[in-house]
């Protein structure tokens, strides 16, 4: 097979496609990657996408939903135009020698890769991703970042470097679908796919990472807030300093958070630190301590009492139950 040295450029030939599904996967991050290029044939009035599906040992696996997957290994797939690999939890159980061997064999022959939520791990895991701009799940950023220094960490929803794609989640693997639909077929056929779905794709100019609505992510100043409070959960800055930076006074930082969230600058921050908190207790093996560090807490007491005050339990507690 020869393989297009950009698939993100004009090709109307069909794009042979393999997608490589992980136990527990999101069930939107897997419609995400599969539905558009459904809806693209259709709506283009022919075949544009060819897709197979592959699991890691040719072993049914389950996603979170309790949808199963049946498909052979993807030690079997010899050549694909692109794979997508969709991931979710327990990636370092399912990341095994056998799956990365198969990953660097078909990287070794030029395989375009996309990666999906907790995808990025596993090509990382692999060693492909070593000096390329990447991103991941928004709440696994910090970790993914420590866990592969080699690997340039993006907080944005998508990122193209070379031949490896990879993406933030459900919503961002649509913009990520899009924008190759866009890059092949042309804007006309990505916006009526888009359409199809009742999708709004984010603009270019606010593709990054956010847990915030999408009515907020619009409000320039807001999300330049949202988005100083994600990056520094490790090391929170006071809120006079967030509203500075987001080009606000800090009554009308105070006012427009209250307005559209409900809630303080500083509640909201908190939050944020304690729902990663919660997260890292119940999705890691980190030490509470310093779990309490990784979120800001200078103290293990000022930590339990915040848990415990957000949760009901402390984080030990929750973590033994």
């Amino acid at each position: 097979m020869i393989f297009e040295k950009n698939i993100f450029s004009p090709n109307q030939n069909a794009l042979d496609t393999a997608i490589l599904v992980l136990d527990d996967c999101n069930t939107l991050s897997f419609a995400a990657a599969v539905d558009p290029m459904r809806a693209a044939n259709r709506r283009a009035g022919r075949t544009i996408f060819r897709w197979r599906f592959f699991t890691p040992s040719g072993e049914k696996v389950h996603l979170t939903s309790g949808l199963v997957v049946d498909a052979p290994a993807i030690a079997n797939l010899a050549t694909c135009s692109l794979l997508i690999i969709v991931a979710g939890f327990r990636l370092e159980e399912q990341a095994t020698p056998r799956l990365l061997s198969s990953l660097r064999r078909l990287a070794r022959q030029g395989t375009p890769m996309a990666a999906i939520d907790g995808g990025p791990w596993v090509l990382a895991s692999a060693g492909l991703l070593d000096g390329h701009i990447a991103t991941t799940h928004w709440e696994d950023l910090q970790a993914f970042s420590i866990r592969f220094p080699q690997v340039n960490v993006r907080r944005d929803r998508f990122c193209i470097s070379d031949r490896f794609a990879t993406s933030g989640g459900a919503a961002p693997c649509i913009d990520m679908m899009l924008y190759l639909i866009d890059k092949r077929h042309g804007s006309d056929l990505s916006r009526r796919v888009g359409g199809a779905f009742l999708y709004d794709p984010v603009p270019a100019s606010q593709q990054s990472a956010s847990s915030a609505p999408r009515s907020v992510r619009r409000n320039a100043h807001i999300a330049r807030a949202l988005s100083l409070m994600d990056a520094t959960l490790e090391d929170p800055l006071p809120i006079p300093v967030i509203a500075t930076r987001s080009g606000l006074s800090l009554k009308t930082l105070e006012l427009r958070f209250q307005s559209h969230l409900g809630l303080s600058p500083k509640a909201h921050y908190l939050t944020l630190r304690l729902s990663e908190a919660h997260r890292l207790v119940t999705d890691t093996s980190l030490p509470i301590r310093d779990v309490a560090l990784a979120t800001g807490f200078g103290s293990p007491a000022a930590f339990s009492r915040a848990f415990r005050s957000a949760y009901g339990t402390t984080a030990r507690a929750l973590r033994q139950g």
